[in-house]
């Protein structure tokens, strides 16, 4: 068990300074619609292995490679979303993602200069959003953060703990 954990589960709290009184204020999943050709993938396998009874005994090696090759790529697929996380906490914002070597991307909050929340027609329709972060740095890890369920309530979010930190100063209306 320990090393299915290691492979499908990104352990985020140990990315945390806690002797710094850093706290997790939101972890943030991608949306489910993500998993959505992941599936169909997953179908289409389990449709081509329906074929088997009808294919010849020499060719039925064939349908059955393909059909291990999709959920195989179905699979692959769905546990690298899985594996991909975005934190809001209260120092900073930072991103873990990768299956089988991981990549780290961290902002400290003072660094956030602009949020920009996308929400495209099926995005709007399904829940999801993206965050499109602008910083001082031109290129960072954190720039595009897509599929993001509930964004409205997550930019809020990022919005408060920057407020509470007191990087900005009160919002003129």
């Amino acid at each position: 068990m320990g090393l299915l954990a290691a492979v499908t589960d990104p352990d985020i709290r140990r990315h945390l300074l806690r002797e710094e009184g850093e706290v997790i204020v939101d972890e943030v999943r991608h949306h489910w619609v993500v998993y959505l050709l992941p599936a169909v993938e997953a179908l289409a396998a389990l449709a081509v292995l329906c074929t088997l009874p009808f294919v010849s005994p020499q060719l039925a090696w064939l349908p059955f490679l393909v059909a291990l090759g999709l959920l195989g790529h179905g699979g692959w697929r769905a546990l690298t979303e899985h594996m991909d996380r975005f934190v809001i906490t209260n120092m900073r914002v930072f991103r873990v993602n990768g299956v089988l070597s991981q990549q780290l991307a961290t902002m400290p909050l003072s660094r956030i200069l602009d949020i920009t929340v996308v929400k495209p027609l099926h995005g709007r329709l399904f829940g999801f959003g993206h965050f499109v972060f602008e910083s001082a740095a031109q290129e960072q890890g954190l720039r595009d953060i897509r599929y993001v369920g509930r964004p409205d309530e997550r930019d809020l979010s990022i919005q408060r703990v920057v407020q509470r930190a007191g990087l900005r100063g009160p919002r003129v209306n």
